[in-house]
């Protein structure tokens, strides 16, 4: 059973073996989805946007220049990579890319006009926590989006989940990961759904701060 469970040492060293050949692996055939997901933000000039799990820094390059954006991730070595990337092709827009744990953010409430978090949900070891830290640092009314597979109901995609969540621990992700499920426990209200990728296998959950929002008006 302890390895079915992911936790923030076995997500560190799956993402280190990761960090040398993700953007080979994991650039082209994810990019669509990257580039959606940034689309619906509908960024703003002076718009200041939170970017969880920023890794390789591969949707760096998808943000108007007249944005402000700030990224976290819990492994250094993909946060490297993403430097590497910022200084390179003179991403001046990037504010700051920073190690933190997603469930556990340092920055003050509302600090963000909208937050982002792709191929994110399934990996951290606690979906509400990260939920709830989002919609701490996001401003009221502000807008989140979260991109992410999520247990298919097809045959073949469903036998490949079950085979490979016994291996979660080292893949540093749950491959059997239920929408309704993360949607029951993080009370995260989605206002559009948008299929994503190849074979329509990731979706773009799409929502505003609402539980924040609720907070404020009290």
């Amino acid at each position: 059973m302890s390895s079915r469970k992911v936790d923030l040492k076995s997500i560190e060293k799956a993402y280190r073996r990761y960090a040398r050949y993700y953007d080979f692996i994991f650039g082209e055939i994810f990019h669509p989805g990257r580039k959606t997901a940034v689309e619906h933000l509908h960024c703003q000039p002076g718009d200041r946007i939170l970017e969880v799990g920023v890794g390789t820094g591969l949707s760096l390059g998808l943000y108007p220049k007249a944005t402000h954006i700030v990224g976290i991730d819990l492994s250094s070595d993909m946060l490297k990579k993403a430097k590497e990337k910022v200084k390179k092709d003179k991403l001046e827009n990037v504010e700051s890319l920073e190690c933190m744990d997603a469930q556990a953010m340092t920055f003050p409430d509302n600090s963000f006009e909208k937050v982002i978090a792709m191929y994110v949900a399934s990996v951290v070891p606690d979906p509400v926590k990260l939920v709830c830290e989002i919609e701490r640092v996001c401003k009221p009314g502000g807008l989140i989006v979260f991109l992410n597979h999520f247990q298919s109901v097809k045959f073949p995609f469903r036998q490949v989940e079950s085979m490979l969540t016994p291996l979660a621990k080292y893949i540093g992700f749950h491959p059997e990961f239920k929408m309704d499920d993360f949607l029951e426990k993080t009370k995260f209200e989605v206002s559009n759904a948008i299929p994503v990728n190849l074979f329509d296998y990731w979706t773009i959950l799409i929502g505003n701060n609402q539980k924040n929002l609720v907070s404020t008006k009290k």
